[in-house]
């Protein structure tokens, strides 16, 4: 497929989610199916354009005054991936496959129009209705913020020291140009190009040995903040797919214990191929058969409860940029309301001197620091662990990263403007 016509179908896709409020891997998913001699470069590269296009979607169309796909697709263009007016004007040229030739008002606003005026949620690309809580955690660099949450992630790999050293790990994916991490002990980074296929990691003889996998430095972060130690009793409350369990469990050296479960057994799918894989000796997956009973036989003797709360997902938005625009206010307050059954759940299993790492994957307030406020309430025999003390988990790197993540009263806050990591919020709270 030519340039023009790999616009030509993101801007058929991106009709297909806003027209049919479907969600963009479906819509993706549909137009390849549909157009089978598209190539995996042309559904890579067509892709890329339509999750860009749904980053800067806000402010695409002030740039253009339009807000219809086209619009966004070609201030996209401008905004996010910097084309001047008439590299654009050469895919949309009305050549056969490719849009329309640009008229003379979109070139006039590709040369001249800015953002200057534009209100914060525009600028930094984020819904309206959530202006009023961004400010109040970020103030006026609520746009600087959203604009991080609305760029491009990396890819990052967790090295599995259960299995390998880092070094030895990044020489051997030496094609794909990872780089340390500048936070994480563990991690790799790998950068990639906005036409870039993401690589086949899960064919890599070092994923299938188990050295390596998928996890963002800011998750990476957050179980390395928890402070679990070789030794202990340790409860993963949400444990999910797994990655902070497998995390944990390369913490602890294989030492002591750690009970994974999720409230939803479906979720808890993946971690049985996967602590195979790494090498993980000391994790008991516990299936729920009702929520909370799997544990029952825990109670008073658990050193660490790990809860990666269910949340808005905001911090991980420049992964999943479409979720940002299907987000309703009605989610927030169903989250608030699991997180604090959640953390009241982690009491009863806790001795004395026993701690909570409490995480989200959320910048709100009110899922953060509100909500530790909260627990604290009903919990008055806790206190939090100073985010300060809490940082020393990194070591050499603790006192730059305090500097660089935003530490309250609560917890610790990493942002992509911030750390250059998703975003993640880790509260220790000790009994």
């Amino acid at each position: 497929m030519t340039p023009g016509a790999r616009l030509t179908a993101a801007i058929e896709v991106f009709t297909s989610i806003v027209q049919e409020r479907r969600p963009a891997a479906d819509a993706l998913k549909s137009w390849g199916q549909a157009h089978r001699f598209a190539g995996s470069g042309d559904r890579a590269a067509i892709a890329g354009l339509v999750y860009d296009a749904l980053r800067r979607r806000a402010s695409s169309a002030f740039l253009m005054d339009a807000d219809t796909p086209r619009a966004i697709l070609i201030g996209m263009l401008k905004r996010e991936r910097g084309l001047a007016s008439d590299a654009i004007a050469a895919l949309a040229d009305g050549s056969r496959y490719a849009p329309e030739a640009l008229s003379d008002e979109e070139r006039q606003r590709l040369d001249s129009a800015t953002l200057d005026g534009a209100p914060p949620d525009v600028v930094g690309d984020y819904p309206q209705w959530l202006d009023a809580d961004l400010a109040r955690v970020f103030g006026d660099a609520r746009a600087a913020e959203g604009e991080a949450l609305a760029s491009r992630a990396p890819l990052d790999l967790r090295v599995n020291t259960l299995k390998a050293e880092r070094e030895a790990v990044q020489a051997a994916l030496a094609d794909l140009k990872p780089q340390p991490t500048r936070w994480s002990p563990w991690g790799l980074r790998v950068r990639l190009a906005a036409d870039a296929k993401s690589p086949p990691i899960h064919a890599e003889p070092a994923f299938l040995k188990g050295q390596i996998e998928v996890q963002d430095e800011g998750s990476q972060l957050a179980a390395l903040c928890s402070g679990a130690r070789a030794g202990e009793q340790v409860v993963d409350l949400c444990a999910g797919a797994g990655g902070k369990t497998l995390a944990l469990a390369a913490m602890m050296e294989n030492k002591g214990q750690i009970y994974a479960t999720d409230d939803d057994k479906r979720r808890l799918a993946p971690i049985h191929d996967r602590l195979k894989r790494s090498g993980a000796r000391n994790v008991q997956v516990r299936t729920p058969k009702s929520i909370g009973s799997e544990l029952d036989d825990l109670a008073g003797h658990i050193d660490l409860v790990l809860i990666d709360a269910p949340c808005t997902g905001i911090g991980a938005w420049r992964r999943n940029p479409d979720a940002k625009w299907r987000m309703r206010p009605g989610a927030l307050e169903q989250r608030l309301k699991e997180q604090a059954e959640v953390l009241d759940r982690a009491v009863p299993l806790l001795k004395a001197g026993g701690r909570i790492a409490y995480v989200t994957c959320s910048v709100l307030e009110q899922e953060n620091g509100g909500q530790v406020q909260g627990f604290l309430s009903r919990h008055p025999a806790f206190s939090v662990v100073p985010p300060g003390e809490v940082a020393q988990a990194l070591g050499e790197r603790a006192a730059v990263f305090a500097k660089a993540a935003r530490l309250t009263a609560e917890g610790l806050l990493m942002t992509p403007h911030t750390t250059d990591t998703d975003g993640f919020f880790v509260s220790l709270l000790r009994r």
